[in-house]
């Protein structure tokens, strides 16, 4: 398979550029123009082409797309441009971009300037800057020339650091870069308009409500300082918390703060209202996103936008802002659909994450109740309250059913009360701190790991090594964890610090702050790790036989003809169910539903 590097200029200016708007907002306009594109076929001569939109695309149909594989720094970027624009969808694509993150994106930037010094392959130029507000005629001839040669420059670049970093680096990586890539230039799904349009109105006319019920104007609603003022005036104690990063005091009057909460459920009805205005009008999100999709729709489908490698562990996240990791499940969802003619089918691992903690932690009761399909939410519970499982009741289920999903990671019991109190339960501290001690004496294979993975993050900073959990498959180097697919979560610069007293670990993040590191965080991280490697093979599975269109956490959603729903929901579900040989002895099992939207999925 030929490579075909390829890198794109574009139009731009103070407004329109892809600092104001998105990529797909950007490549669809009508203000979009390509001032030129470079191409490198394999290890020969850059070119450079310019001209009409015809021109350029006439000079591009001479490469045999078809059959090459295409690399770009931004690959999202100019395959969008490559298939929308000119018709042109290439075998595979290859981004050094993605690359980068999984490879130095925890600690280090992964613009193609950055990552060129960093691997030590050249210096990216700055004529760019010299573009700002030119079309392709506003440019003289000298002008368009050195362009050219930035372009060209830009391809070198690209190309010799791919050809550094892609040894050792996974295929199967590769395949995920691709399969992420053409999410977002090969789109299937659409957005149904006018049920978008008639959720935006229902909550345009919801706010107008409890604004008019509040009695008060919107601006007034907003500003904490006058919102303050109005509680105080009616004799209403003003919630406060400590201000993460001031570490000073200030209002807790945000939607997720604890003390604005108890405002929304508090004794007299009128601070209710006002409370209720308050989280509306602030609350704009929803609105926010409707809209975009609207805007979206007009233009034609909906690509899906996500970032391969995104967070410490290789998970995906969103990206373009639309971020279909953190959709909530009300009317956008159900706006999401497929094209007459198909189904989406949309699979979710079963307690992956609670899986994979207990196999690799040695857990093995727990994992055999997994494995025999016991309930051990239920399980847990009888543990906690020393009762028969058959006499655990739902109040107590969800209590074990908390500790199984969120105290795997030393979840300290202030925390603990915390969670469940969002969930409407309220305990006192003692109660929580008993609850969670006995998670821990219960569940002892897990709780020593975290032993374990603390003694080794000192053995690191030592410049040692030692093992942690299931053998042989996190590997501890210097400065990083290796998993079974040959990749890393990294932990630069790892250093031991007293502070009160305590003994603290951190590492350097991408922006140089320190991070805390400790040994519940660790297993965190490394059962997320393996996790995340789980989904993506299957996912790749998947995308043998059917078109993948997004991925959200623990679940992969495809698009498939009507007439094959049943035996395709029967295949994702097979391919949910696949355990590689490095996770043998691991039971994994998933929930398959299908729709004709993302909303409308039935399980």
């Amino acid at each position: 398979m030929k490579l075909l590097t390829i890198d794109f200029e574009t139009y731009y200016d103070r407004q329109f550029s892809l600092s104001k708007i998105t990529t797909e907002e950007y490549i669809r306009s009508d203000e979009f123009e390509t001032i030129g594109v470079a191409v490198k076929e394999d290890g020969g001569e850059t070119k450079w082409y310019t001209g009409t939109h015809q021109e350029i695309k006439k000079a591009l149909k001479q490469y045999d797309w078809e059959n090459s594989g295409c690399l770009a720094h931004n690959a999202m970027f100019d395959s969008a441009i490559l298939t929308w624009l000119f018709g042109i969808k290439p075998k595979m694509w290859f981004d050094t971009m993605s690359m980068g993150r999984a490879l130095i994106g925890s600690f280090h930037s992964v613009s193609l300037a950055n990552m060129s010094k960093y691997y030590e392959v050249g210096e990216k130029g700055t004529e760019v800057l010299n573009a700002l507000g030119k079309r392709r005629l506003d440019f003289t001839e000298e002008e368009l020339e050195r362009y050219a040669q930035y372009c060209i420059n830009d391809v070198e670049l690209t190309y010799t650091l791919f050809c550094k970093i892609v040894k050792g680096f996974p295929h199967s990586e590769l395949r995920l870069i691709d399969l992420t890539i053409k999410m977002f230039s090969e789109p299937i799904l659409e957005v149904d308009s006018q049920l978008l349009k008639e959720e935006l109105k229902t909550i345009e006319e919801k706010k107008q409500s409890l604004l008019n019920q509040s009695g008060m104007d919107s601006k007034t609603l907003a500003s904490n300082k006058q919102f303050a003022e109005f509680l105080e005036s009616r004799g209403v104690k003003v919630p406060i918390k400590i201000s993460p990063r001031t570490g000073k005091e200030t209002f807790a009057l945000a939607k997720s703060d604890e003390g604005f909460k108890e405002l929304l459920n508090h004794e007299d009805e009128e601070i209710q209202i006002v409370a209720s205005a308050r989280k509306n009008i602030k609350s704009t999100i929803n609105q926010t996103r409707i809209e975009r999709f609207l805007g979206i729709a007009e233009r034609g489908s909906l690509p899906v936008p996500l970032r391969y490698y995104a967070a410490h562990t290789g998970r995906w996240g969103g990206s373009d802002k639309i971020n279909l990791q953190n959709l909530p499940k009300n009317k956008i969802r159900e706006g999401i659909t497929v094209p007459s003619g198909y189904t989406l089918i949309d699979a979710d691992s079963s307690q992956i994450e609670a899986r994979v903690l207990c196999w690799f932690a040695g857990q093995e009761d727990m994992l055999e109740a997994f494995r025999t399909g016991q309930d051990n939410y239920k399980i847990m519970a009888s543990k906690i309250y020393n009762k028969a499982v058959e006499d655990v009741t739902p109040a107590e289920r969800f209590i074990g059913k908390t500790c199984v999903l969120g105290c795997g990671y030393q979840m300290s019991y202030s925390k603990f009360r915390g969670t469940i109190k969002n969930a409407g339960v309220d305990m006192t501290e003692e109660e929580c701190k008993k609850i969670v001690y006995a998670y821990r004496d219960s569940a002892n294979h897990i709780a020593r790991l975290w032993y374990e993975g603390q003694e080794l993050l000192k053995s690191l900073c030592r410049g040692q090594v030692s093992a942690f959990g299931k053998e042989g498959i996190a590997v501890a180097f210097p400065d990083s964890i290796q998993l079974p697919n040959n990749m890393f979560i990294h932990y630069k610069n790892l250093q031991s610090h007293i502070v009160d007293g305590r003994n603290e670990i951190t590492y350097r993040g991408r922006g140089g702050e320190a991070k805390y590191i400790y040994g519940g965080k660790l297993t965190e991280n490394v059962v997320q790790g393996l996790a995340r490697i789980l989904i993506a093979d299957q996912m790749l599975l998947i995308a043998k036989k059917y078109k993948v269109v997004f991925t959200v956490h623990d679940a992969v959603a495809c698009v498939v003809p009507v007439e094959e729903t049943e035996r395709a929901m029967e295949y994702v579900k097979k391919c949910m169910s696949f355990v590689p040989a490095w996770a043998k002895g691991l039971p994994l099992t998933c929930e398959v539903g299908c729709g004709k939207s993302y909303g409308g999925i039935s399980k």
